[in-house]
């Protein structure tokens, strides 16, 4: 009797560990969607607010004359 649970045990422990090792992978590839939408998506815009306003400002100045 006690063989047998010995035994469960040891499956249970090995599952454990199975499942452990399938969530720290899934949490690595959720860290590395996060980080490249962060470079592909926030960083560009956080670009656009500075050069929206430069690019406004330099075409007011070329045309400014014209208008």
């Amino acid at each position: 009797m006690e063989e047998k649970i010995l035994q469960k045990l040891e499956e249970q422990e090995k599952k454990i560990n199975a499942i452990y090792k399938s969530v720290e992978s899934a949490r690595k590839i959720f860290l590395a969607t996060l980080i490249i939408t962060i470079v592909t998506f926030v960083l560009p815009l956080i670009g656009l607010i500075f050069v929206i306003p430069w690019a406004i400002s330099v075409l007011g100045d070329a045309y400014g004359g014209l208008l």
